[in-house]
């Protein structure tokens, strides 16, 4: 080109749906929480189990919320509450493993979300130590990390966690959480 200016356009395509009505008692000032928990049951996620450990005491939790966040340095993300039993212990030990459910784990889901308490939960699904951590072997991935960076916001924060090591099953057959309920993933025919 020479030095002159050019001007590309842009032709922006019209909606390909109609703009969402807003819910019924929608005041204007925003959503509402009970709005915001329908939306976030419509969004899937692979149901993990978020654990720590220490001075030999181990904690867990279910999460959805674990996010890749990028490859250099591989690190991940996951939300974990302040009034979680496992927050104290995770600050304290600054250190985790994120063990990412087969659809053969369901059964921990309850396990792991309150049905049992503290180290009762880690009598279920073969739980290992390893390198002072809780590792779940069957697992069909696990990443250990180590606590990177947190952001508060609001009554949870958001942690990076740094990945020191990984394993992965020779399969995936991933536990997905979606509307309230586990669901197991399928290949979409080609």
């Amino acid at each position: 080109m020479s030095g002159a200016a050019s001007s590309l356009a842009v032709a922006v395509p019209q909606a390909l749906h109609p703009p969402l009505a807003p819910s019924v008692g929608d005041t204007g000032s925003g959503p509402d929480a009970a709005d915001f928990r329908l939306a976030m049951r419509r969004l899937p996620g692979a149901v993990s189990i978020v654990a720590t450990r220490h001075a030999g005491v181990s904690a867990g939790m279910v999460a959805t919320s674990v996010a890749s966040l990028c490859a250099d340095p591989p690190s991940l993300t996951v939300g974990i509450g302040h009034g979680v039993s496992m927050y104290p212990l995770l600050m304290q030990s600054g250190r985790f493993s994120v063990n990412v459910l087969t659809v053969r784990q369901e059964n921990l889901i309850a396990l792991f979300s309150g049905a049992l308490k503290g180290e009762a939960r880690f009598a279920h699904g073969g739980w290992d130590v390893e390198d002072d951590l809780p590792i779940l072997p069957a697992a069909q991935a696990t990443l250990v990390c180590e606590v990177a960076d947190r952001l508060a916001y609001g009554a949870h924060d958001v942690i990076v966690g740094r990945i020191l090591s990984i394993r992965n099953a020779a399969h995936a057959a991933p536990l997905i959480w979606q509307d309230g309920a586990p669901h197991a993933s399928r290949r979409l025919a080609p």
